[in-house]
């Protein structure tokens, strides 16, 4: 058995680099490739509206990027993945050609699908950047299976310090624009994905806790959660999972709740 079906087990407890340098957490992606992935929506919409029921998850997924090319998605599936978030975008300048294949791929094989944008605060503003996000593929439909954006907010891979030389009410407020503009872009507010060592370090600030908290803490029985949240939406438990399809060490992920929570985090 995979490590993603025993984790499927679990009880919920609870600029720019070229590719070749860029790190693998810190990849993004491009167009959403939607014509190519419309009628297998629907069907896997259907698909998830008649098997959501009252099952306790939690539900478990992996999350990609350019580093992960030639997913076999349906393999994926098998393997007990029932959702995928693809790196879409990064700062204001940078979307992955992995993106399309990737979206399309994972909508064909019946899993929800989201997009995430690695934010940089040092290159641009946070505004620009949630454009840029949906511009780029992470905008939201409302589809059944199509999963609000996420900001990707943690250590800086890049020159400056771990904070991108930038206070913690300087980058709550490059935060608070981000999320205002995609949610007036897109009408649902996106998810933050954060650690509470980097939120401690940088941000430290209790102001985002109404936002989804999707939290790293990688081989822990039960998270560490940022100041501010008392729980969290999707749970990021490892970064060198072994799923079927992938080809490559994967990032794991739990989501909260079953398949009918999810159908409703979706909608």
């Amino acid at each position: 058995m995979t490590t993603l079906l025993l984790l499927g087990q679990l009880s919920a407890c609870g600029p720019a680099l070229d590719e070749d340098t860029r790190p693998r957490h810190a990849r993004a992606g491009a167009g959403a490739g939607d014509t190519a992935a419309d009628t297998a929506a629907d069907t896997a919409a259907d698909t998830a509206a008649d098997t959501a029921s009252s099952d306790p998850g939690p539900l478990t997924g992996i999350d990609v990027s350019g580093w992960n090319p030639g997913i076999d998605w349906e393999a994926a599936a098998a393997d007990g993945a029932r959702f995928a978030y693809i790196k879409a975008t990064e700062g204001s300048y940078y979307t992955s050609d992995e993106y399309a294949d990737q979206w399309a791929g994972a909508a064909a094989a019946g899993l929800y699908r989201g997009a995430y944008h690695f934010g940089n605060p040092s290159y641009s503003g946070g505004a620009e950047q949630a454009d840029w996000f949906v511009d780029h593929g992470g905008g939201w439909v409302d589809d059944g299976i199509t999963l609000p954006g996420v900001l990707d907010f943690e250590w800086n891979p890049y020159d400056g310090d771990d904070c991108y030389d930038m206070s913690p009410t300087e980058l709550a407020h490059w935060i608070r624009d981000f999320n205002g503009q995609y949610e007036s872009r897109t009408g649902r507010a996106p998810a933050i994905y954060t650690s509470a060592n980097y939120w401690a370090a940088c941000v430290d600030l209790d102001t985002f806790g109404e936002l989804p908290l999707w939290v790293s803490d990688w081989d822990e029985t039960e998270p560490v959660l940022p100041t501010g949240w008392t729980d969290w939406l999707f749970w990021q438990v490892s970064a060198e999972a072994e799923v079927a399809g992938v080809g490559a060490e994967v990032d794991l992920n739990l989501f909260h709740g079953g398949e009918a929570a999810m159908a409703e985090w979706a909608r």
